[in-house]
């Protein structure tokens, strides 16, 4: 018995155009409605924080002993903390120094962590030995003692900002390296790196050229996961009083007011805004972050 197949003879009928994968991926973002709704929330965020001296021209540092402890009014939005500046203001300037601090951490801490997670993987040998127990010796620092540590003897040499940014990327590279080396270790062994190591390309254009464009979606997965997590050690450090600079306005700096029970149970205007803000901006980092990892990965319907 024989089956005879039919083609489509419509006059001027073209084949479906086959999309690469990036624009299959951006078509599977932009249709996540949660992702989307976050990032549109995290750009407004940002060009609120970092537009805050058009925005607003209340001083930030200066202390007004006739206006400390004011209930939020039509003069002041989100009221005044102890020291009598307005807490709007601070919240918008906070804002630039936490998603600074987020930012400048995550550049650093991925490109130190896939330079060496690449070089390791792709040599292999007593180059990954080397390199990766450098990274178990990194990994095995206690993360705040010594931030702590390094801060303090480090503070008044180099601006206290640079300083805080610094030393948390110094200690917080050591999982991406781990994470770019186990994927560089299986894409080494495709056909197309072979081709390109036999007809004598070098380690470098190898590195470069073949190997972390196909590691590129998890680095960029990662990139959003530890911006996450550089916002909230931020917080945490400020909070604690080893963070940025106390005269600097940062979200974990206007959190620390917290620390006084008249202010946590009767002034809730001093502490709530910016505790809002680091939950909703890490939510958003999250799902922004599960929305890229959904649209990267083929086999997700989601």
């Amino acid at each position: 018995m024989e089956i005879v197949t039919q083609k489509s003879t419509t006059p001027g009928a073209k084949a479906p155009k086959s999309l690469s994968p990036w624009a299959i991926a951006r078509r599977k973002f932009l249709n996540n409605k949660i992702a989307m709704v976050s990032f549109i929330f995290l750009i407004f965020v940002m060009i609120l924080s970092f537009l805050a001296p058009y925005i607003t021209t209340q001083d930030i540092v200066k202390v007004n002993i006739g206006q400390m402890s004011l209930n939020p009014s039509a003069d002041h939005w989100l009221g005044t903390d102890k020291s009598g500046r307005d807490v709007y203001t601070r919240l918008l300037y906070g804002g630039r120094i936490s998603l600074l601090v987020g930012i400048s951490c995550t550049l650093f801490v991925i490109v130190i962590g896939t330079i060496i997670g690449s070089i390791a993987g792709y040599f292999g040998g007593i180059v990954d030995s080397a390199l990766m127990r450098f990274t178990d010796f990194v990994l095995n620092f206690p993360f705040l003692v010594f931030v702590i540590v390094l801060n303090t003897i480090l503070f008044g040499k180099l601006n206290g900002l640079w300083v805080l940014i610094l030393v948390i990327g110094l200690l917080s590279w050591g999982g991406i390296a781990r994470i770019v080396r186990s994927k560089i270790l299986a894409e080494k062994e495709n056909e197309f790196v072979l081709s390109a190591v036999s007809i004598g390309c070098s380690p470098f254009k190898v590195i470069m050229k073949h190997l972390l464009p196909n590691v590129l979606s998890t680095i960029i997965v990662q990139a959003t996961i530890t911006f996450a997590g550089m916002i909230v050690a931020e917080s945490a450090l400020s909070y604690l009083g080893f963070g940025v600079p106390a005269e600097t306005p940062s979200w974990g700096t206007m959190l620390s007011f917290a620390n006084e029970p008249d202010v946590l149970q009767s002034k809730p205007w001093m502490w709530v805004p910016p505790a809002l803000a680091i939950v909703f901006t890490i939510l958003s980092i999250n799902f922004v972050g599960e929305g890229i990892k959904d649209a990267l990965n083929p086999k997700s319907r989601r």
